[in-house]
This record gives structure tokens, C-alpha cells and sequence, in this order.
């Protein structure tokens, strides 16, 4: 479905002979992989195509490349990024460990599935000074525990302007409330490249439309466990603040245009995943049937699946409302699909 999202909007940018396709925190490659199956029928679209994957992980890397099929290109000189050709549809691919770095002049569509969650978060607190920021510090027994900046902190500017951004009746209400720099950042430098050069951004993730409070949570073994308890043993995350992501595009660059968030049902209905899922389940084992409506659930579903007949604690769970999707795009381009 992100294969033809990205498809419609290539046609929609005029049908380029060269576009950069960006994957940021692209994980085991899945996502870069099954985009590229699904697209390799449409030559013109492929052939266009040099894949960018930001990724600073080595290890992530290597998943990638395996997952991409890819055959290293001989000669490379020294200090270029690596570059390979991904065999699913004959596409150059490249690595880098930052945005930054993914060369510019070309149009270029940029994939953010489940990214901006993982960014660092920065936690405000009301406090009889106003605003403090929660800071760690270290206990005599040497454990962490959570104590409130006495001075503003770099990221308060960041608060500052959340702030500006928000509804004076939304932020009246809270005693916490979180910001994250590094996607106001990112998302800046993210819509200045799509305004300059064309094309556009596609971010899919679990969050909020306006001021998040207090998401961010720490899950080790599928369980919820203490944000401090043995850190680095267990994934951090947060809710990606939509609103933010608009604003810091919107403040980024005149030339882009912002649409959305739509919930994650709403954006695979309209690409038409109803009849992707029909079309699939015409030719497959009953096992396979069984996996593909599980997985339909878990994406445009609402809570526990009503069909489950299996083991009641793997129950799947649909994320269909939990997860929202956004788009940036080049105000040339129009309206991206399913936005309009």
C-alpha cells in the first residue's frame, strides 16, 4: 500500500526520469523490500528510482541488504557511501547514517514508518517556577530517580515555541506536557528539501493530533516496565505529536502543503488494501488465509479482532485508530492521495 502511495505521487510529480526514494530507520528492510516486489511490474517507476536508506546502524545495515537482495557494485571509491543494487527490481540503494547526507537535486519521496517514535523526548512539569524540565539525576545508592531542572534548559525554546503552536485552553489544562526537538528538526529540514527539490513525505505512527502529556514509556519482553529500571535493557518510545510535525513544516517552507493525519484505517481503505487482501486470499493455503486476515486486523482494526477463535492472550489487536498517517508534499503537486 506505501508502494502505491509512493507510485501515485511519482505520477503526480509528472513521472520523473530520477527520484530519490528515502527510508528513514528503515529497521530489517521489510517494508523497502515488499515496496519494491509490489512496484517491480511498473518499469517506469522503478527505473527511476535510487533508494536512500538512512540507517546508522551497521548491524541494521547488513538486515537490510539481505532483505533488498542486493549485490555490492565494484570500484567504489573512497569515502562514498556504500552503494548497492537491490535484484527485486534492479534499483540502486545506498546507505547513510543521516538525512543530511542522501544527496540533493533530485525530487525525492521520503518514507517515515514508525520513526518519529523512537526520537528522544524532552518532559516539562508545572511547578510553582512555571515550566521545569524532569531531568535524571543519581541517587546515594547510586540508582536514577527523576528531579526537576532549576534553571531553563536548551530544550525549553522548544517549549516555548509548542507552546506558541497550541490552543491556550489545551496547554491551561496540563501539568506535563513533552516536546521532541529532534522531529521539529527534522521535519524542518525534511519539508526544506521537499520544497526546494519536489516530491514529498509520508509518516506513518502511533501519536496524537495536538500537546502530548506524558507518553513516553519503556517495554521490555512485550511488557510495560519502570522508564529508569536497568536502562538500555528495554525499548523507549513516545507518541509522535502530529500537530508539531504540521507546524514545524508549515514554519519550514512556504512551498510544501501538509495533509492529514488520517488514521491509519482510513489511509489503507482508500489505497484500497480491502480488495489487495481479497485479491491475495483468492490463491493461498488455509494457513496463509489465516495470517493475512490476522495481519488485516492488526492494521485497520479497532481493539480485539471479533474473529479470533485462538488462544485468548494472542488475541490480535487492531491499531487501525491507533496509528495516524501524514503527508508533506510540494504545493505543485496537489493534493496527494487518499488526502483530498
Amino acid at each position: 500500500m506505501v508502494g502505491v502511495w509512493a507510485m501515485c505521487l511519482w505520477e503526480q510529480m509528472g513521472q520523473p526520469k530520477r527520484v530519490n526514494l528515502v527510508e528513514l530507520g528503515p529497521g530489517r528492510g521489510t517494508l523497502m523490500a515488499d515496496l519494491l516486489r509490489g512496484a517491480s511490474k511498473f518499469k517506469n517507476f522503478t527505473e527511476s528510482l535510487h533508494i536512500h536508506m538512512v540507517e546508522c546502524s551497521p548491524a541494521l545495515q547488513e538486515l537490510q541488504h539481505q532483505s533488498l537482495k542486493c549485490m555490492d557494485e565494484e570500484n567504489t571509491s573512497e569515502g562514498v557511501d556504500k552503494r548497492s543494487l537491490s535484484t527485486l527490481a534492479g534499483t540502486p540503494v545506498s546507505w547513510h547514517a543521516t538525512l543530511e547526507q542522501v544527496p540533493f537535486g533530485l525530487p525525492t519521496i521520503i518514507i517515515a514508518h514508525e520513526f518519529y517514535d523512537a526520537l528522544p523526548v524532552h518532559q516539562f512539569q508545572r511547578g510553582s517556577r512555571g515550566w521545569c524540565e524532569k531531568m535524571i539525576d543519581v541517587t546515594e545508592d547510586s540508582s536514577f530517580h527523576f528531579v526537576l531542572s532549576p534553571q531553563p534548559t536548551p530544550a525549553t525554546l522548544y517549549l516555548m515555541k509548542r507552546c506558541k503552536w497550541a490552543v491556550p485552553k489545551e496547554v491551561e489544562k496540563l501539568n506535563q506536557i513533552e516536546v521532541c526537538p529532534k522531529a521539529m528538526d527534522l521535519t524542518s529540514t525534511l519539508a526544506k528539501r521537499i520544497g526546494v527539490d519536489g516530491g514529498g513525505a509520508l509518516i506513518i505512527d502511533y501519536g496524537l493530533n495536538g500537546v502530548v502529556s506524558d507518553s513516553l514509556q519503556a517495554i521490555r519482553k512485550h511488557k510495560f516496565v519502570n522508564i529508569l529500571d536497568n536502562p538500555g535493557s528495554a525499548d523507549l518510545s513516545a507518541y509522535v505529536d502530529f500537530a508539531s510535525i504540521k507546524h514545524s513544516a508549515q514554519e519550514a517552507s512556504d512551498d510544501v502543503s501538509v495533509h492529514g493525519p488520517i488514521t491509519q484505517s482510513q489511509f489503507l481503505g482508500s489505497l484500497g488494501i480491502n480488495f489487495r487482501v481479497e485479491a491475495l486470499l483468492q490463491n493461498c493455503t488455509d494457513e496463509q488465509a489465516e495470517a493475512l486476515r490476522t495481519g488485516y486486523w492488526r492494521l485497520v482494526g479497532d481493539g480485539e479482532a471479533p474473529f479470533w477463535e485462538g488462544p485468548e492472550e494472542q488475541v490480535p489487536i487492531g491499531m487501525g485508530t491507533r496509528y495516524m498517517a501524514m503527508a508533506i508534499v510540494n504545493k505543485k503537486q496537489g493534493i496527494p492521495i487518499p488526502f483530498q
